[in-house]
């Protein structure tokens, strides 16, 4: 990984596809620099979309209410996008509403499972508001689990049948084959009308965790927020370059940079 001060081909870059947990927050809080770092990208006419782990009731109300362009959830379960226009929410998803309820008693199997066998974790807070998958946190609101755990977690979602990625809290799981990348390339077709592979070179994506790293091997122009060198060992694919600040001081940093070269 490269500092970000070797990002300087940076002038033509009109959009930013940015995690959520740990790369815009800062322990567990959305800082007022963060938010407003997102504030001047958009109206500089740099279109910024979170693509999270989060679960749909957060992202309804992320749509309606950031700077931003739309949201991709739930690992890339959906995307909501506020259509101000005609002052609606719009939204897609990966499956249906009797697929999602089929899958809802499979997860529940899984998640006795789990907490079975690693009573230190618990079923994130969040849970109650997911539409697509089981979230199992390892340290948001409990005491942070040694390694072997959370890979003993994302193992036991494997082994039912689930994909299972680690984020920088917790370990989600889902039925499915989609991830942050699939549902990003489908936002983009639909929402814009753009292949996701043109927008590759005037595009950028922020993130922290292995559960990144589709998207940090897609786009040339990847950015690590500097608590990203704790799960490097664990990642194929790191990102090309990495800021000085963590979390989203480490975001503030980087619309600092794009904005500054934008202008010049």
């Amino acid at each position: 990984m490269l500092a970000l001060d070797h990002f300087r081909d940076c002038s033509s870059i009109h959009t930013v596809f940015t995690d959520i947990d740990d790369t815009l927050t800062t322990d567990g809080v959305l800082l007022a620099d963060t938010y407003h770092a997102m504030e001047r990208l958009h109206a500089a006419g740099v279109r910024v979309v979170p693509v999270t782990g989060r679960p749909a009731g957060w992202c309804d109300h992320i749509a309606r209410m950031w700077p931003i362009d739309g949201v991709i959830g739930e690992n890339g379960a959906f995307y909501y996008w506020y259509d101000r226009a005609s002052g609606k929410l719009r939204e897609r998803h990966v499956f249906d509403h009797d697929t999602r309820r089929g899958n809802a008693g499979k997860l529940d199997a899984v998640r006795a499972r789990i907490l079975d066998a690693v009573p230190e974790c618990a079923v994130a807070s969040d849970q109650f508001c997911r539409l697509y998958d089981l979230a199992i946190d390892f340290c948001e609101d409990v005491p942070p689990l040694a390694d072997d755990k959370v890979t003993q977690i994302a193992g036991i979602m494997r082994e039912a049948g689930m994909t299972a990625k680690v984020s920088s809290i917790h370990v989600n799981g889902w039925f499915g084959a989609y991830d942050k990348l699939t549902m990003t390339q489908r936002f983009a077709a639909e929402v814009w009308g753009d292949d996701l592979d043109a927008l590759r070179a005037h595009s950028v994506f922020a993130g922290d965790s292995p559960n990144d790293e589709p998207m940090f091997g897609y786009f040339p122009h990847s950015v690590g927020v500097a608590n990203v060198r704790q799960f490097v060992d664990r990642m194929d694919t790191p990102p090309a370059y990495v800021t000085h600040g963590a979390g989203g001081h480490g975001f503030a940093e980087l619309a600092d940079h794009l904005l500054a070269h934008r202008q010049s």
